[in-house]
This record gives structure tokens, C-alpha cells and sequence, in this order.
């Protein structure tokens, strides 16, 4: 009887040596390259196609390319096999341990093949004859590998040197690395290296040992993560703090390269990894003069050359021996020769914070900008600032209510300055916007408060008043002047005759008891005490730009960018493209889980904010770094069952706060509005996406006008109350997506 085989695919590559056409969302195990459907399809049917045995199939992916998965596993007969998704990306010793891990739990001591998703075999039947013939060294307990003799001196794969041979099996000697031309000649002439095509085939129990030998932090790391695992028909899901836990390797480095008594076997199949757009123009379906055309592409006197366009007429004249690349967001150019260094123009991409590398502009993937235009519309004028605007306002003692209840009524809680003064900056910004309800009126209403109750004696502003307007906390904080002065910007730009008054006071209080003496910021209290914080300084550059944009004085920008810079030299990590929270009275990070505490939120905050001061400053370079806070956040700070930010994650990804709160959500279509006009790729669909997740999960759940303030990590409503404070991140964030996607000719 044929031996059990349990297969294997690996699909957790982006593949960015095809960049642009594969992308971190979209990477090139998606892509139909060579006809046939999708190079991870294509694998798939290969192993079911094995002529005899049986063979349970199972594909280790990305959680998030899940609904890639399943669309290419429609209709596959994967014997017993399933979907094993990976939370984050581990590398490949972590996905043969699992495979590892997987057979021995589910099919005992089995024969193991591994292979890549992406790699165009088009001989199905003499690949599983290869494999079949390292069955034997493979049951003896021998790792086996298969190699291609090489045809040409290809820089773009790692080698495998042999010795003796027995039966046609080879012993290996070693593994090497991608080798420059010269070593790839001298390979190709020595007659005993061969292309390692990283497929492998070993007993489970040969593998275990070989990870407990070697590498046993991977193995048992892997083991505590599969053991943990949750499944339900759509796959197994390992949770991501222990799957992050594993130390990061390549199979290679991790066991094949310490191994002993390795066996290869000579490849009989025709294979390309499709690695490169060399490779493809080697494969594709070639025209008289030897070009690979594909798309929209109009192509004279061309030879040789490799030619697609996946969106606009793309036209050449006179290439020969040329890639030329074009979607719709980027174009790639160069040699064919030369197109393995694309990671180089990836790399460089991604040093410079541009997302052209993550996000696929995809006609099939946009949603019409301006979708939710409609529902936010209404949501904004005829539910929420109605309800705000009345219930919302405390007309017996003055001010603004904290928070609602989710019935709407008034909750009697002590009030932050921080909330009165982001009431009126919210009710400001609507009347900017054309709302018709009564916003002098409570615009004067809050500041007479906030100023008839709220001033302290040195000429700032206390922390919190008690619900009848005694102070409750005289505290002059930072962040809440930052709040004030943001709302009195606005006051003033609406007309109301007190703000710019109580604006300068406010400054002549900042600069005498707030601003650091050694010109490093701004301190969090008055007193000096207290740990200090970046997200007070984000909100006073925010609130420094709203009055460059109420009066057009230059000092205010001027303001701004003295925290422009502190960002530059302590808030920002260019190494993780993270914003730290905590510091110490230097501006080191503080002292344990503070000191890598991130908010993805603040990211996005940080994002937008920096994108104005570049406009207004000339600053272009800081759309970069609001580019890299983008995408970091995305990347590492969002729940993947909800597609919403966390409240904290650490400086390495780890979730240290599992909320998603409304804020953050309301941040990122404001971060996504501001880069889509900074130069970067189309972030329209991204917009809508982002939209359409605040009322998923926050707005349509809860009764008109009002929202779900917290969401835990299963998408569970834990919202008691509904904070007033949240109420201006609503307001700014929706008010712009209506700005930015408004008919100009309207």
C-alpha cells in the first residue's frame, strides 16, 4: 500500500521581487502569472493530483489574506486537510514546525511534504514521481530536498552542492546562498550544484528531533502557540502574543544547514519559482520577437522585453531585453537582467514611508468614493447634532454634560475642561460646515462657562468642575489648555467676540507656567510633576495649527514646529516607525511596558497632523514619516477579526491593550483622508473601508445619535455610557470625509 503523505503549502511570502504587481495585501501566490489561475490554486491541485496514496493537504497562510484562501480553496478536495493561519509572519522554520506539529497530532508519524505556493510546476505527474522516489530515504529517517540542475548561471536562487549518489539519490554537502554571477558560473561549470527549489520531504518525527537538536525555543514556542490554536470550519487559528513569540528563522538557517545526512533528489519536473520578471518573461506566452505582452500595451519594434500593464494604455518603442511594469498607482523599469534588485526599490519604498508597497489599487477592490456620504450625512445633521445640541447641554448649570447613557439622558458627572472645550470646537466645525442649529449660541455657551468657572488664579484653567460649576480639580494641565485653546481657534473663527481674548491669556499662561525652561516642550502640570507625555504636545500642535489657520500669524507655526522637532528627535522610533507615549524628565522611554507602549490611535492623530504642518510649513519630508505611523499602525494595530485599532500594542506588535475604542477608528479616516493627497497611492477605497468599520461596529449599533464607545476584542459592545468627549473626533473626522469627497462641480 502507498504510503500516507501529508502536504503541506507555505503561503505567508509578499513576493516583492514581482512588486509592482505583488504586494503585502495582495502577494503573488494571488496572482494568475502564467495562466490557470492563481499560483497558490495551481499548487493546490497539484498535490490532489497524486496519482495514488493519500494525501490530506494543508495550506499555512496569513490570517489576513483568509478570504484569499478560501476563494482559491472553493472546490478543492483537500482529503481531511484545511487552512492553518498564521497571525503574524514567523518565517519559515515556524511554518515546517507547525507542519511538523500538526502531522504528528492529527496523523502520527507520516511522511511530510512541504512546498511553496508560488513556484510554476506544470509536469504534475513527474513531480509526485520525484517525490516519491525520496520516499524510502525520507521513511529511513533522512530530510530530503529536491533540487534542478541548472541551465543557466541564475543569481536568484540558492544552490544545493552534492556528493555521492546511491539509487539516484544524492548525499548533500551543503547549502548556499543566492551567489553573484561569477560564483553562479563557477557553479554551473562544476556540474555538482543544483537549484534548491525548497521542497521538502521527512517523517514527522525526524523533523521534531532535528527542531529539539537544533532550534528547540522555535519548536517548543511553536508547540505552546498549536496547543493554544482554535478551529472552526473556516481553519485553525493560533492566538497572535504567543504565535509573535517565536523566534523568526528561515528553515534553512534553523535546521537544513546543520542537518547531517541530508538526501536530494534530482528534480524531474519542469520548475521556475517565478521569482523574478526574468522568470516570468521565461514562462509567459511569448510573441515572434520574443516579448511577453499582457494588458493594455501597444508595443513596437520591441524584442526580448517583458511588458504588462494592469490598468492604462501602456506604450514602448524600441526595448530590448526590458521589464516594464505599469498598475495604476506605479510603473517599474529596468533590465530584465537586473530585475532581481526590485527589492531594492521596495526597500527603499519602505524607508521612505510610502505604502505602494502595501495596498493594491485594484478596480475589482475599490468602493465608489463618497459611499457613505449619504449616512454620514444624515447620522451627522439629523441624528447626532440634534441630539448633542439639546441633550447634550446643560442649560441649568452651565456647560456640557460628560456623557450620556444609551438612552440619552444626562449622566451627573464631574466635567473635564477637556470635554467643554471640545463641545464647542465640535459645534464650531459644524457651523463651518453648514450646520443650520443654534452654534453661536453654544459656542457662547461653553466658554461662558468654561471661563466664568474654570480660570485659575495664575490665569489658566482648571482640570474638572463638579456638575454644579464648583472646582473640582484646579489642576492647569496640559492637555486640557491644549483642548481650550483648540476650541477658542475655532470660537474665534465663527465670530464669537471672546475667544481671541481669552486665546492670548491662554498663550501668556502656557509660555509663564507650562512651557519647559530648558525650551524641551511643555510640561504635563504647571507644578512640573508628573511623567512626560508625547500626546499632550500632539495636542497642542494641533491646537497651534488651528490659530496659524484663525489668524495667519507665523509665531503660532513657529510653535508648532518647536514640537515638530521634538517628534523628529525623541517621539518618533525609526527603527519600528512607532511613536512611544512615556517619557522620562529627558526624554528617554520611560522604564518598562510604558517605555513601548503605542497607541495606534495617536498614530493616526500624529499622521494627519503632520501632513498639515507640511503643507503649511513647506516641510514635504513630513508626509513620510505620517506615512510610516500609517502604516505601522495599520500593519501591527489592528484586531484582525474586527479590522479595528487596539487600544495599545507594544513597540514590536504585541497587543497591550485588546479595546477598540471609537476615537481611534474616527483618527484613521482622518489619516487616510489627509495621505491621499500627499503624494502617496489612492487611498479612496481605503476611506470608505475605514468609514464603513466606525458604523459596522460603533454608530449603527447604538440608538440614533449616539455610538458604542467600546468594543472588545470579539467585536462585544462594553459600552455603560456614551463620553462626550469622543463627540469632536466624530465630528472632525466625518465633517472631512464629507469635504473630501464632495462633487466639485456641485
Amino acid at each position: 500500500m502507498t504510503e500516507r503523505i501529508v502536504s503541506f503549502v507555505m503561503s505567508g511570502g509578499v513576493g516583492s521581487r514581482l512588486w509592482p504587481l505583488s504586494r503585502e495585501d495582495n502577494p503573488k501566490q494571488f496572482h494568475d502569472l502564467s495562466g490557470d489561475g492563481s499560483m497558490l490554486a495551481k499548487t493546490l491541485r497539484r498535490l490532489t493530483a497524486r496519482p495514488e496514496g493519500e494525501t490530506p493537504i494543508f495550506l499555512i497562510a496569513a490570517e489576513r489574506h483568509a478570504d484569499r484562501v478560501h476563494a482559491d480553496l472553493a472546490g478543492l478536495d483537500l482529503a481531511g486537510g484545511g487552512p492553518l493561519f498564521e497571525p503574524t509572519g514567523r518565517n519559515t522554520a515556524a511554518a515546517v514546525a507547525l507542519a511538523t506539529l500538526r502531522t504528528l497530532s492529527e496523523f502520527g508519524d507520516s511522511l511530510v511534504l512541504v512546498v511553496p505556493s508560488d513556484h510554476e510546476i506544470s509536469t504534475p505527474r513527474r513531480f509526485w514521481q520525484s517525490v516519491e522516489a525520496g520516499t524510502e530515504a525520507a521513511r529511513s529517517g533522512r530530510l530530503v530536498v529536491f533540487g534542478i540542475k541548472p541551465t543557466q548561471p541564475e543569481t536568484g536562487y540558492g544552490y544545493i552542492e552534492v556528493a555521492a549518489e546511491s539509487g539516484g539519490i544524492f548525499d548533500v554537502s551543503r547549502f548556499v546562498e543566492k551567489p553573484d554571477l561569477a560564483t553562479a558560473q563557477s557553479y554551473l561549470k562544476a556540474g555538482n550544484f543544483y537549484w534548491n527549489t525548497g521542497i521538502f520531504l521527512f517523517r514527522a518525527s525526524t523533523m521534531r528531533d532535528a527542531f529539539i537538536a537544533f532550534q528547540p525555543d522555535i519548536w517548543q514556542a511553536t508547540e505552546a502557540a498549536y496547543k493554544a490554536a482554535t478551529s472552526d470550519l473556516s481553519g485553525l487559528y493560533m492566538p497572535l502574543e504567543l504565535y509573535a513569540a517565536i523566534p523568526s528563522n528561515s528553515i534553512d538557517y534553523a535546521i537544513m544547514e546543520r542537518a547531517k545526512d541530508i538526501a536530494m533528489v534530482p528534480a524531474g519536473f519542469r520548475w521556475n519559482d517565478l521569482g523574478s520578471w526574468q522568470s516570468l518573461l521565461d514562462v509567459g506566452p511569448a510573441d515572434d520577437r520574443g516579448n511577453v505582452i499582457i494588458g493594455d500595451v501597444v508595443a513596437i519594434d520591441c524584442q526580448n522585453s517583458y511588458i504588462r500593464s494592469d490598468g492604462r494604455l501602456l506604450s514602448a518603442i524600441g526595448m530590448k531585453d526590458i521589464a516594464i511594469v505599469s498598475t495604476s498607482d506605479a510603473t517599474f523599469v529596468a533590465p530584465v537582467s537586473h530585475s532581481q534588485h526590485v527589492k531594492k526599490i521596495v526597500e527603499q519604498l519602505e524607508k521612505s514611508g510610502r505604502l505602494e508597497t502595501r495596498f493594491t489599487p485594484a478596480h475589482d477592490r475599490v468602493i465608489e468614493s463618497g459611499a457613505w456620504r449619504r449616512r454620514v450625512h444624515h447620522w451627522l445633521f439629523q441624528e447626532t447634532l440634534p441630539l448633542w445640541s439639546t441633550s447634550g447641554v446643560d442649560e441649568r448649570h452651565g456647560g456640557f454634560h460628560e456623557a450620556l447613557g444609551l438612552d440619552a439622558s444626562p449622566l451627573m458627572k464631574p466635567k473635564r475642561m477637556r470635554t467643554m472645550a471640545r463641545q464647542v470646537y465640535a459645534f464650531a466645525v459644524a457651523r463651518a460646515r453648514g450646520w443650520d442649529g443654534p452654534a453661536d449660541r453654544l459656542i457662547s455657551h461653553g466658554i461662558a462657562f468654561m471661563a466664568g468657572k474654570g480660570r485659575t488664579d495664575k490665569g489658566g484653567w482648571v482640570r474638572t468642575l463638579n456638575v454644579d460649576g464648583s472646582v473640582a480639580d484646579a489642576t492647569e494641565d496640559a492637555y486640557d489648555h491644549s483642548c481650550v485653546l483648540l476650541a477658542l481657534a475655532h470660537a474665534h473663527m465663527s465670530g464669537n467676540a471672546d475667544a481671541l481674548r481669552l486665546g492670548e491669556e491662554t498663550f501668556a499662561f502656557l509660555d509663564a507656567h507650562l512651557e519647559d525652561s530648558r525650551m524641551t516642550g511643555f510640561l504635563e502640570t504647571s507644578d512640573g510633576k508628573g511623567e512626560r507625555r508625547s500626546n499632550p504636545h500632539m495636542h497642542l500642535l494641533e491646537a497651534f495649527l488651528a490659530w496659524y489657520q484663525a489668524t495667519g500669524e507665523r509665531a503660532h507655526l513657529r510653535r508648532a514646529a518647536r514640537i515638530i522637532d521634538l517628534f523628529r528627535s525623541h517621539f518618533f522610533d525609526p527603527e519600528s516607525w512607532t511613536l512611544g507615549e512615556y517619557f522620562d524628565a529627558e526624554w528617554k522611554p520611560s522604564a518598562g511596558e510604558k517605555g513601548s507602549w503605542t497607541e495606534p490611535g495617536h498614530h493616526f492623530e500624529w499622521a494627519s497632523l503632520l501632513v498639515d504642518f507640511a503643507g503649511r510649513s513647506g516641510q514635504a519630508e513630513l508626509s513620510g514619516f505620517a506615512r510610516k505611523l500609517y502604516a505601522s499602525a495599520v500593519a501591527n494595530g489592528l484586531n484582525r477579526a474586527t479590522g479595528l485599532a487596539y487600544g495599545a500594542v507594544s513597540r514590536q506588535g504585541l497587543p497591550l491593550d485588546l479595546i477598540s475604542r471609537s476615537w481611534p477608528q474616527a483618527e484613521a479616516v482622518k489619516a487616510a483622508i489627509a495621505l491621499d493627497g500627499s503624494g502617496g497611492p489612492d487611498l479612496k477605497p481605503e476611506i470608505e473601508a475605514r468609514v464603513g468599520r466606525l458604523f459596522r461596529w460603533h454608530i449603527d449599533p447604538a440608538p440614533l445619535g449616539l455610538w458604542i464607545d467600546r468594543i472588545d476584542e470579539r467585536g462585544r459592545s462594553l459600552a455603560s455610557d456614551v463620553p462626550a468627549s469622543i463627540f469632536y473626533h466624530l465630528v472632525c473626522a466625518l465633517t472631512q470625509y464629507l469635504d473630501s469627497t464632495a462633487d466639485p462641480k456641485a
